[in-house]
This record gives structure tokens, C-alpha cells and sequence, in this order.
């Protein structure tokens, strides 16, 4: 059963999503305390991504299309955490917009700015924030929470050895080879005798041939209610699960894509059924006889639809 594009955008309504996406001859999170290695559990060796990886790319999709929007009309589009931001300058705009002062500012100051804060930013209102730093606009408890992301089935790391043929600086050793470059004046460097074997350098580079990766989501309307989450923002967060992909290429990210989006709307705002039964539902496994998936076809996908819960429905995108 398939709902209507009302329910499952309606921010008065709970939702808890299966999120499906791959990855191929790429690292979809690196680890910067494993060398930058795709992150796994040791146990399983299963892959993970974790959820504030996730977020950042659903920012970065928010922040590109509020550049197509006119800019009077970007309000409740800002990001909040992006790329060099300073939080408490942010903070310091709801303060002035207000005409409030931010020292030592009363409980209802800070309401205030909270308020104004939710109103315009998105990844505010939707994943919340703590901002009760230098700057105090409050705590925001988001609607929306993401899992780490799982892959299906056990990665292998790859740590490739790559090459440069232009060297960071020329250091010239005693015994006369060349080890980099120093900054040397050119008639220095027309005059060194450099070993052609040393004129290159040594980089590395970390992939996962293939993983399928599962995440889960939810959707909480009563924090909705509370941030002022309306169904423009939900349309918009399924649109950046299912596209965000597309705009986060990069020559580590490899090749990923969205192979899966399955939304379970309830009619009642506390929920009609408890997630882990709707989330068994969705059922991803690798074909028989496939011992090293290196695809998406190599998996199949069953979604139990049949006599769901009572007031539950089910919405299916990027399939």
C-alpha cells in the first residue's frame, strides 16, 4: 500500500524510515583515527557511516538549494552548522535582530532567540542544536534522528598506494640524491643533479570496493510541533535522502547513490505500530551464489507491504 504525498510530508503525523545507499571504489566515511580508513565494526567488519555524516550531506543539499531560491525568500533556509562557520556569531544575529543584548540575557531573552533560530535554519528545526555556549540561544531538541549507517554485508578496507610525479620540496642529501625541494633559487635548481628515482611521491588512498549500506530514521512531530517544522521542510529532507548523492561527488567518495527510501507514516502522532516491527519489514539480502557483492544487483530487496498495522502506511521513493 502506497500513501499519498500528504501523509507522508505531514509533520503532525510520526515516521520511521529505511534509508538504502551503496558505495563503489570509494570511502563513504573516513575514520581520522584509523588513517582516515572506512570506518567498520571490528567484530562484524561490517561498514558504518555514522549519522552526523549523513547530516552533513542533507546541509549541504539544503544550502544548494537555497542559492536557487530568491534571496528574500531564503528565510528558514540558512544552515547553521556549514562549512567555516562560526556558531557564535549566529547566535549573535538573532541577538541583534531581536534588539536584545546577549550579556547575561533573562529566560525569556533566550526563549526569544531560541525561537528566532528554529525560524531560520533548517538543519535547527529539523536536527536541532545545543547552543548554550559564549552566546546562549537556548537547546533544541530536533524531530528528526538518524542511526549509524550498517552495510549488509562485511567490507574490505583497501589502503591504495598512489603516486605523484611533481615532489613538495627539493632536499638534496649528502651523498648527493634528491629526497624533495627546498625553496632554491632557479639557477640552483637547473644546477642539482637530482636522481630521477627520487622525483615522485609516495600518497595513500582508502576505498571499499562495494557496500550496501541500511540506515534508520525517525521522525518525531511532537519535537516537530515544538521547532516549527512544516511539510515544505519534510518534502524537502526526503528530497535530499534520495539526491544528495549527486552532489557530493568526489574523487574519494567513489560512486554512491540512493537505492532506497521506505517511509512508515502513522496516523497517530504517537505511533500506530513500534518501529523494529515496521523496520523488519524491509528485507535486504545478498543473491545466492554471490560471494563478493560488487553490486547493487547482486542484492535483493523484498518489502513486506501486506496487512500492515492499523493506521500505519507506507511510502516507497527512489526505488
Amino acid at each position: 500500500m502506497t500513501t499519498s504525498i500528504a501523509e507522508y510530508t505531514d509533520p503532525q503525523r510520526r515516521h520511521d524510515f529505511v534509508l538504502l545507499f551503496d558505495v563503489a571504489d570509494g570511502n563513504p566515511n573516513g575514520d581520522p583515527d584509523a588513517g582516515n580508513l572506512p570506518r567498520l565494526d571490528p567484530e562484524t567488519m561490517q561498514g558504518l557511516v555514522t549519522d552526523v555524516c549523513l547530516k552533513r550531506k542533507v546541509r549541504d543539499y539544503v544550502a544548494i538549494c537555497a542559492l536557487e531560491v530568491p534571496e528574500d525568500d531564503r528565510t528558514g533556509l540558512e544552515i547553521y552548522v556549514k562549512h567555516l562557520g562560526i556558531l557564535n556569531q549566529e547566535h549573535q544575529r538573532a541577538y541583534d535582530a531581536l534588539s536584545r543584548s546577549s550579556q547575561n540575557p533573562n529566560r525569556e531573552t533566550i526563549r526569544d532567540a531560541r525561537s528566532w533560530m528554529c525560524h531560520h535554519y533548517y538543519d535547527i528545526r529539523m536536527f536541532g542544536a545545543v547552543m548554550t555556549t559564549r552566546i546562549n540561544a537556548g537547546q533544541v531538541r530536533g524531530p528528526v534522528q538518524l542511526t549509524f549507517a550498517r552495510s549488509i554485508d562485511p567490507i574490505v578496507p583497501l589502503d591504495l598506494s598512489i603516486t605523484r610525479v611533481a615532489v613538495t620540496n627539493l632536499e638534496t642529501s649528502s651523498g648527493g640524491r634528491s629526497r624533495g625541494r627546498q625553496a632554491l633559487a632557479a639557477t640552483d635548481v637547473a644546477e642539482a643533479e637530482l636522481d630521477d628515482s627520487k622525483t615522485t611521491e609516495m600518497g595513500r588512498k582508502a576505498i571499499v570496493p562495494y557496500g550496501l549500506y541500511r540506515a534508520h530514521g525517525f521522525f518525531s512531530p511532537h519535537f516537530a510541533h515544538d521547532t516549527g517544522v512544516t511539510d515544505s521542510d519534510l518534502t524537502l529532507f526526503w528530497e535530499a535522502l534520495q539526491n544528495m548523492w549527486d552532489l557530493d561527488h568526489s574523487t574519494s567518495r567513489g560512486s554512491m547513490a540512493c537505492r532506497g527510501l521506505y517511509i512508515f507514516s502513522h496516523q497517530n502522532a504517537r505511533g500506530n505500530a513500534p518501529a523494529q516491527r515496521l523496520f523488519e519489514r524491509v528485507r535486504v539480502q545478498c543473491k545466492d551464489g554471490v560471494e563478493a557483492p560488487r553490486s547493487f544487483s547482486n542484492y535483493t530487496v523484498a518489502v513486506d507491504d501486506s496487512d500492515l498495522p492499523a493506521g500505519v502506511t507506507l511510502t516507497r521513493l527512489a526505488e
